[in-house]
């Protein structure tokens, strides 16, 4: 099998997929969950079929996510070549600049494949940030 390429790590990083959709939000202080329990993407090395669960955890701000929007937006993964680590922070990306939220989390939960199963967990702000630059964030 050949070698993995910056092609390959790149792959559906910034392909575009469809617009998420917010409304008004009425409150403050509580935090939204959402599980998809059916996300599929393509191993952009394999064309392998890649299944699992992503869940979005946020606080939100000014706006919360359309539904809808969401459904059709992680449909536009289906067909798309993206590796998990990339898929979970791609979508973290998207629902941070959509929502502008207090805080994030994305985690995706892969099926396993070849015994393996995999976990990948993006924050918004980032764990590692110092609280100087979470100001400087939101």
């Amino acid at each position: 099998m050949a070698a993995y390429t910056d092609a390959h790590a790149k792959a559906g990083i910034n392909a575009p997929l469809p617009k998420l959709e917010t409304w008004p939000n009425q409150f403050q202080g509580y935090t939204i969950t959402t599980r998809v329990p059916e996300y599929t993407s393509i191993c952009p090395k394999t064309g392998l079929p890649d299944y699992g669960a992503i869940s979005i955890e946020y606080e939100p701000r000014d706006v919360c996510m359309e539904l809808k929007s969401l459904k059709i937006y992680l449909l536009g993964y289906r067909n798309l070549g993206i590796f998990y680590e990339n898929a979970v922070n791609r979508i973290l990306r998207d629902v941070v600049a959509a929502t502008k939220p207090v805080s994030c989390t994305v985690r995706g939960e892969f099926t396993p494949r070849g015994g393996l199963s995999t976990t990948v967990e993006a924050h918004w702000p980032p764990r590692s940030a110092s609280r100087t630059t979470r100001r400087r964030l939101a």
